[in-house]
This record gives structure tokens, sequence and C-alpha cells, in this order.
């Protein structure tokens, strides 16, 4: 069967070999994420100077650290000398310098070389030129976004333009506030699938009245099939019944006080390419970061934010964060059953997409674009 053949209520997937095949998700790494803009770490996480995060974004590791002036900076994690690995924690916090373990070469929080063992035996050795590699540094909702090309793609022609073309503006986004959340509740994934399996889970509701009875007892229209993300600008409305965002449909928190009245008791639901997700409700936002680590293997860092206030006042959040915690499990239980028969004959060719899918079809065409263009 060909394209040409499908009825016109269906379009066709990708296929299977996307999903599975290590030269495929190669292309994928050096065509998108080493490219485009990465929402690498919560800039929160990194309060003091000399606190860092190490990121793997595609085949690179990423250092994203402040510094002494209070900014953040990005490196790769390499050694200028001999190539070693520079941090091999996750996480951490240094004094004043990051030190090699190998031989001693130490640079400062701003990259720039240091020390090193006879060092002043080589003066013609320039210290911002042997300095870390550093690579382009965004903040933007309380989060630091990286980008490894050498000349970034337009943040406002790229991330931006994500977010005001799902909602219609950007002024939507900033009526919650985002960059002035606080973290209520972090909960790590580790998805046995292909990152193009959760963005294409995550961008329909085909699959709602299936998989997701609380999420369709809190907002009864995506029972329909139909996400928010089909229709632009479009929020799901809450249920007659329903008082929150909550696992019971429960009260939730403290509204955030930008919302407005349009925007209550409403859910968005936004796709950033090529790894993030934004859900917003009236007292709370949720991103996720994806962290693609190999054809079949994805981490997802999932972050509930809440006003400041809510979380210093050590207020209950459990079923706040529950709905979309088993949202998560249920959604990702989805994608690995999925992953497991990508490789099969079966799925050669690919799948189909139904009128309510339809929009995936244009994710496809961004990824052909970008790693066959």
């Amino acid at each position: 069967m060909t394209t040409t053949d499908l009825p016109q209520s269906l379009l066709p997937t990708l296929s299977g070999r996307y999903y599975t095949d290590p030269a495929v998700f190669a292309r994928e790494q050096e065509k998108i994420f080493e490219t485009d803009w990465f929402c690498a770490v919560r800039s929160a996480d990194l309060p003091a100077a000399g606190a860092f995060e190490t990121v793997q974004i595609g085949r690179e590791s990423v250092i994203v650290a402040r510094a002494r002036d209070g900014k953040l900076g990005a490196f790769l994690n390499v050694c200028r000398h001999r190539g070693a690995r520079l941090c091999t924690e996750d996480r951490g916090q240094v004094k004043r310098a990051f030190q090699c373990m190998y031989h001693a070469w130490t640079y400062g929080l701003d990259g720039k070389l240091i020390a090193a063992p006879n060092l002043t035996g080589m003066p013609d050795v320039d210290r911002t030129e042997y300095g870390l590699t550093r690579v382009h540094l965004r903040e933007w909702l309380g989060y630091a976004w990286v980008s490894l090309a050498g000349e970034p793609p337009s943040f406002e022609g790229t991330v931006m333009a994500d977010v005001a073309d799902r909602l219609g503006g950007l002024q939507e986004l900033d009526a919650y506030g985002i960059e002035d959340l606080a973290l209520g509740k972090r909960i790590e994934y580790d998805v046995k699938a292909n990152w193009k399996q959760i963005i294409e889970n995550f961008m329909e509701c085909y699959h709602c009245a299936t998989i997701h009875p609380e999420l369709t007892e809190v907002l009864p229209e995506f029972a329909d099939g139909y996400a928010a993300q089909y229709f632009v600008g479009h929020g799901a409305e809450f249920g007659e019944e329903v008082a929150g965002f909550t696992v019971d449909g429960s009260e939730g928190v403290e509204r955030l006080p930008g919302v407005g009245e349009h925007q209550d008791r409403r859910y968005y639901a936004i796709t950033v390419r090529p790894q993030v997700f934004v859900n917003l409700v009236p007292d709370h936002v949720i991103l996720h970061r994806m962290f693609p680590l190999a054809p079949d293997r994805t981490i997802v860092r999932c972050d509930w934010l809440y006003l400041p206030g809510v979380v210093e006042s050590g207020v209950d959040l459990t079923r706040s964060v529950e709905l979309f915690h088993r949202v998560n499990q249920q959604d990702f239980e989805a994608c690995e059953r999925c992953q497991l028969a990508m490789g099969s004959r079966s799925y050669a060719r690919g799948g189909v997409l139904v009128p309510s899918e339809h929009h995936i079809g244009a994710f496809h065409d961004w990824v052909r674009a970008r790693t066959e263009g």
C-alpha cells in the first residue's frame, strides 16, 4: 500500500525504523538536539555561585553552572588538555573552579583556564582560547535553554513561536508567571521508548478515553478524542462538578493571580519542539523535559510549579500532583508498548493517523525535514 492508496480520512505515519534505527537516532542527535534550543536546567536548581548540573544533549555532556556574577553559563564537559570528562557527577557545588582529575587543569566558573601544572612555563597559551568550550544559553520561563549550534536558531522564531502558535499569542502564557513559580514536586521517569513516541502521545487524545479515566473525569471533552492541541488557542474545560485539577476533582490550591477569566477552569497543553511539554491550569503549571538517550530510551523530568507561598506553606499537594503523575504513568506505559512493535515487519511502512491525529503529521514532516533535508 502506498500513501495514495489510503482513504482520505487517514494519513501515513513515520515508518518503524524512525523509532529503532541507531543511524536515524544519530541524525536526530546531530540535526535536532545538538542544533535547536534544548531546555536543560531549572535556573533555581543552581542558586549559588559554583552550583552546577551536567546534562546530556545529543552526544554531548554539558555543564551548566552559576558564575560569581550570578549569571548562568554552559560549557562542553571536556577538559581542553587531553579530553577527559571534567565533571562526572550529575550535579554538585564547587568553591571557585572546576579541576580536571587527570592533570589538574583548572577552569574558573566563567570557563577560563586559570591554572595548570607548569602553565607559567607556557606563556604562549591563551587562557581564554584554551578555556572550556562555551555554548549558547538563554533563560526563559525560569529554565536555562542551551544550544550547541555555532549559530543557534532564533529563540523567538522557534521556542517562543511554538508557544505563540499554539496559544494564539505569547501574552496567554505570560499570564501564568512561570518564571516566578516555585518547584512543588519533581518526578523523573525512565521510559523505554523513543522520544517521538512520547511527543506523539502528548499531542493527541484519541487514546484518552481508553487509558486516562482520571483525566477524562476532570476534562470530559477529552473523551471525544480531540486533544487541546488540535485547536489553536483552545483550552479543555473542566467538568461541571469538578472544582480543581486534582486526581479526584477536588479543589486545588491558590489560583495564579495573572490567570484571566477566559483561562480559568481550563487546561492548555503546549509542545515546544524538540523536547518540552508545558501544561497550564489555573493554580499550577506542569513542565516536562525530555532527555533522549537511545533509540528506545528517554528520561523525562516532570516539574510541578506553584506560587512560592503555596510551596512554602507546606500544604499537601498530593492530589494535585497525583493526577498528572497517573497520566504520565499511563502514557509512558502505552509508549513502551508501541516501542516493542516498532521493529516488526508489520510496521515496516508505519501506521496511520485518524482525523483527530492529523496534526501529528506536521510533526512527522518537521522530523523528516530536519533529518533528511
